[in-house]
Formats: structure tokens, C-alpha cells, sequence
């Protein structure tokens, strides 16, 4: 039996080496295995998102990522041979440092995090399979069994299942998967010569159905996907491609014989809840849908995210049960939606009839004669994948502002705050509070009211850095002198105005960089009522993690590349890694 451990995590997918990761730099003891005898070689998810790349940053793993990758900042579109439309990236009303998306292989991705991960001493156990599990008050005792029939019982406090669309973990919770099947699709890696830019994803009708295009990082090689595939043997996909493509985009396109192909039925299904006690899923484990949008890594990512900073929090002692909860309440809902919004984009990707194709001409010239229309689309089309729209206003962990609220609709309770690092981010307030959100712990940001020491503001940060900094980082924005614990640097104001903290303000930032709460003048009193309101422990704590844990790493910094200086360019060194090499 084994007992050291405090999380097993199954699947070591990005999903779960994501949770693994901000679990382990939490100070957390993770045990991660996956039935497979080792890393895929293949590669299902192939863009990573705008908010993704936020919270790669704050894991401090967006360097290799953003090397690694081929920076996309189009959508064209073409039909009966004729371009139709260039819908070019449009960020203005979604601020971010990341204003493009980062085409990769998942491959690429997972070494990444295994990388990562193995920095904080956690290594994948490949070829151990999760048989069954059952869970009391106080433990889940898990039985692992090994590609040679070995079995071992796992007995830990919490189980989080990251094991795919066929999992254990939901099975054995007893969680339906709700929803319908699909159409057939076919997906396809080879390499493909043609005269079109690799700075923008294609979509082209080609008649009866639809393909679209994907260019990788490596020069010539391209993501395919067709919406009706038919049936056609492995020797004449090459050919099949090649014609359909042509003919759709009204030049030669010459495709090579894939290195993989995957012909399969997709499903638009999810879970009505996300856990049960000490059990949780996450990703493909917790819905299922069509890839016409790119974003169900994306969703897994932030859904790992978003558990594990929970899951610290009430191993630790610093929050009661109840918190986990806020998981599958905060979470379900972005199931919906991403099946909402990959529905739509299934619908629109297909164009199955041959009407649709007369009439697309027509509808995207009006397109193009009216810019307002035009950025109109660009914005909707971006804002439905980029992922950075995504909120918690209405969740339980977004309290309505104390004191007036906030001049900025971004302001708000539930919002994202990198938003506020993304008009310059070379500012000293950009690049502190940049490197403040890869802190593990929740942010304070306390505005200075001028009055030093003497002010209820400037106690109140100080009492609170004291009694709380086990998992509270406190903040002093602006003023001068001793104004308050641990100053952040805004010597033009732009961060205090960008989040709406006036003189004596503060604002409360969840571990995930998503703002909880915020008021105009901070106070103990309205600091302990956010705090008993948002279900945190109030009471003084010192140590960082329990007894025999390893302590939380606070403000990690894996990145190769530095985020808001250096950019993705359009000819990508590869890195190799220790557990893959990646030439």
C-alpha cells in the first residue's frame, strides 16, 4: 500500500501533467500514472489559445511553448476556387500579451510539461493502469495494475481523473456523459506543397463538403482535417487531398503521404458535475466534442488549473471542503458553452450543401466592403476560441465590489486581470504584475492612499501580509516611502487605472488570475468579510505546506523565451528536451 502521496492523477495527457504540475509546485505530493506504455506519437490538439498562454505563463512554461510553435493570426477562407476572406486577428476589445494563437503538436506540448514536471520531481509512470477505486470520508484507495499484471493498492486523500473520453475515473463515479454523436471527420499530418502563407489557418469548400489547413512550425508540413471524408483507402488519401484541395482553393496543391491519419465519429457529450467527495475529471474525462474549434486541450488546461489551486488550498488547511465545490460550479458551465460554441462551429466549418457554396461569395463580399461587420465577425469568431472571454461573474468566488464599482467592465468580479498587462507591457507595473500572477498563492494589490503607516489601507495590507502570507502574496501599489508590505512598482499609475483602484483601493486576485473581489477603501473588517464570504481560512498560518511536504516554488521561471519581450517568429528553433527529442 502506498501512503506518501497526496493526489494520484490519472492520465499524463496535458490535462493531467497540468494538474500535476500546479499541484507539485504547490508544495503538493503527486503520484502520476497512465496506461499507455509511453508518450503518444501522435497528435490530436494542435493550437494553443490565447488564455492558454496566459496560464502557460504563469506556470512558467510558455517559453518553449511560444519557441516550439508557429504563431497563427489569420482565418481565410476560400471556395470554388477564390479566396473569399482574410479574417485577420483582432484583439482590441480582449487585451492580452498573447494576441495570436500557437500552432503545435500536442506531442510538443506534452513534453513540455514533462519537462516541467520533472523539475518538480514528479516523473509519468507509464504502463499503469488504473483498475478500480472506492472512497470513504477520509481517503480513496485506488488499485493500480502494470502492463505485467502486477497489482498494487494506492491509497491516497484525493484522485483526479484526466484519463480521456473512455475513462475509468467517470465510470467508476458513475457520471453520465450527456449529449449526442456526430458527424464522421478524418484528421491528417503530411506534408503539403502550395503557394499559400503559413500565417493563417485555411478553410476551403471544396463542393460537398469542407477541408481546412493548418500549417505546423516545420516548413511544409500541415494539420488536414475533412468534414466528409467518404471512404477511400490508405494508398489514395495523398491523391484524394490533393484533388479536393485544389480544386477548392483554383491552384495545384500536391499532398504527400501522411505520417498520420485518424478517421473517426466525434460526439458533443459532457458530465452533469465534475466530482464526487475526493474524486474529480478533468478534460476528455468530462466532455467530449467536435475539434472544429481547436479548444478542448485548451478547456482541460484551465480546467486542471482551476482544481488544483482548490485542491492546495484544502490539503493545506488554508480553505474548508465546501471550495471544491466552486470547481464543478465555476466549471460546468464552460462545459456548455464550449459545447454551444463548437456546435456553431461545427455548423459553419461543414457547409455539407451545395447552396451553401453558391451563396458564400456573396455573403463575405458584403463582408469585405463593410469593415465594421468585418470586425464584428473577427472579434466574435476569436473571442468564441481564444478562451479569454471566459468569466466567473456569476460564480460563487466573484463578490460584488464594496464601495462603487469599477469604471471598467474588465474590472469586474470574475475577470481575467492579465488584461491589465497587455496595453504596455514593458511598463514596471506590466512586468511586476506579470511576474506576481506566477506566484502560487492569491494576490492582495492594495493601492497607497498617501498617508504611510497612519493609514487604515496601509494596517490593513500589513496585518493581513502577516496573518495570511502562507497562501496570500500582499501588495503595495504606488505612493511613496513605507506606504505598505512588498511594493509594486506603477510609477505612472497605468496599472492602478487599468484595474480601477483608486487611492486606498485593493483588489483581490484568485490563484488563477482571475479577480475575486475589490473595493474602494481597504479595511480589516471588509478584508475578513471577503475572505469568510469566499470560504478562506482567516486564521494566522505560517507554515507553507504540511509537515514533510516540499515547499511551494512561488514565483517559478521555466520560460526560455521572457513573455511581453520576445515573439514567435515565422522560422522556429526546436529545442530538444531530456525525455524527447524533438528534431
Amino acid at each position: 500500500m502506498s501512503g506518501d502521496r497526496q493526489v494520484l492523477v490519472v492520465g499524463a495527457g496535458p490535462v493531467g501533467l497540468s494538474a500535476a504540475h500546479e499541484l507539485a509546485r504547490r508544495g503538493l505530493r503527486v503520484r502520476l500514472v497512465d496506461a499507455a506504455a509511453g508518450p503518444a506519437r501522435t497528435s490530436r490538439a494542435v493550437a494553443v489559445h490565447p488564455r492558454t498562454l496566459e496560464t502557460f505563463d504563469q506556470m512558467g512554461t510558455v517559453g518553449p511553448i511560444l519557441e516550439q510553435g508557429r504563431r497563427n493570426e489569420a482565418f481565410t477562407m476560400y471556395a470554388k476556387g477564390r479566396r473569399l476572406v482574410r479574417l485577420d486577428a483582432d484583439y482590441a476589445s480582449m487585451p492580452t500579451r498573447y494576441p495570436y494563437t500557437v500552432i503545435i503538436e500536442q506531442t510538443r506540448t506534452e513534453a513540455v510539461l514533462r519537462a516541467a514536471v520533472a523539475r518538480l520531481g514528479v516523473e509519468v509512470e507509464w504502463g499503469v493502469r488504473l483498475a478500480s477505486f472506492e472512497q470513504d470520508e477520509t481517503s480513496v484507495r485506488a488499485v493500480l495494475r502494470r502492463s505485467d499484471g502486477a497489482e498494487e493498492l494506492c491509497q491516497v486523500p484525493w484522485l483526479i481523473g484526466c484519463d480521456g473520453g473512455h475513462s475509468t475515473v467517470r465510470k467508476g463515479l458513475g457520471l453520465p456523459l450527456i449529449g449526442e454523436s456526430r458527424d464522421t471527420w478524418m484528421l491528417a499530418d503530411a506534408p503539403v506543397t502550395t503557394d499559400l502563407p503559413p500565417d493563417s489557418i485555411y478553410w476551403v469548400h471544396t463542393g460537398t463538403g469542407a477541408m481546412m489547413m493548418v500549417p505546423y512550425a516545420s516548413e511544409g508540413r500541415w494539420r488536414l482535417l475533412e468534414t466528409a471524408p467518404g471512404r477511400h483507402g490508405e494508398r489514395d488519401v495523398a491523391e484524394h487531398f490533393s484533388a479536393r484541395l485544389s480544386r477548392g482553393l483554383g491552384h495545384e496543391v500536391r499532398v504527400g503521404e501522411p505520417v498520420w491519419t485518424s478517421v473517426f465519429t466525434f460526439q458533443q457529450r459532457m458530465v452533469p458535475r465534475m466530482h464526487e467527495r475526493r474524486v474529480f475529471v478533468a478534460g476528455d474525462a468530462a466532455h467530449v466534442h467536435s475539434p472544429a474549434s481547436g479548444q478542448g486541450m485548451n478547456t482541460g488546461i484551465q480546467e486542471a488549473y482551476n482544481l488544483a489551486w482548490k485542491l492546495a488550498m484544502v490539503q493545506q488547511g488554508h480553505a474548508g471542503r465546501e471550495l471544491l465545490d466552486t470547481y464543478s460550479q465555476e466549471r460546468v458551465p464552460v462545459g456548455r458553452q464550449l459545447l454551444g460554441s463548437t456546435r456553431t462551429a461545427t455548423f459553419l466549418v461543414q457547409f455539407k450543401n451545395i447552396l451553401a457554396s453558391l451563396a458564400l461569395p456573396a455573403v463575405f463580399a458584403v463582408v469585405r466592403r463593410v469593415p465594421a461587420l468585418r470586425r464584428a465577425i473577427q472579434r466574435q469568431v476569436l473571442g468564441s476560441m481564444s478562451g479569454l472571454r471566459l468569466n466567473y461573474a456569476r460564480g460563487p468566488l466573484s463578490l460584488q465590489p464594496s464601495g462603487g464599482s469599477a469604471p471598467l467592465p474588465h474590472c469586474r468580479p470574475g475577470h481575467r486581470v492579465a488584461f491589465a498587462t497587455a496595453g504596455n507591457p514593458q511598463t514596471a507595473g506590466g512586468r511586476a504584475l506579470c511576474e506576481e500572477l506566477r506566484d502560487v498563492r492569491w494576490t492582495l494589490l492594495a493601492a497607497a492612499d498617501g498617508r504611510g503607516r497612519a493609514g487604515e489601507p496601509a494596517r490593513a495590507a500589513a496585518d493581513a501580509a502577516a496573518r495570511h502570507g502562507a497562501w496570500l502574496s500582499v501588495r503595495t501599489v504606488g505612493g511613496y516611502g513605507w506606504a505598505g508590505p512588498a511594493p509594486l512598482p506603477d510609477p505612472d499609475g497605468a496599472l492602478c487605472a487599468a484595474l480601477g483602484l483608486v487611492p486606498g483601493g485593493w483588489a483581490l486576485i484568485r490563484p488563477d488570475g482571475y479577480l475575486a473581489a475589490h473595493g474602494a477603501l481597504l479595511s480589516g473588517r471588509t478584508l475578513d468579510e471577503a475572505l469568510t464570504a469566499l470560504r478562506l481560512d482567516r486564521s494566522p498560518r505560517v507554515p507553507l505546506s504540511p509537515a514533510g511536504g516540499p515547499p511551494p516554488v512561488l514565483e517559478p521561471s521555466s520560460s526560455v523565451l521572457r513573455p511581453g519581450r520576445d515573439k514567435v517568429n515565422g522560422k522556429v528553433k526546436t529545442v530538444a528536451f531530456a525525455d524527447r527529442d524533438t528534431r
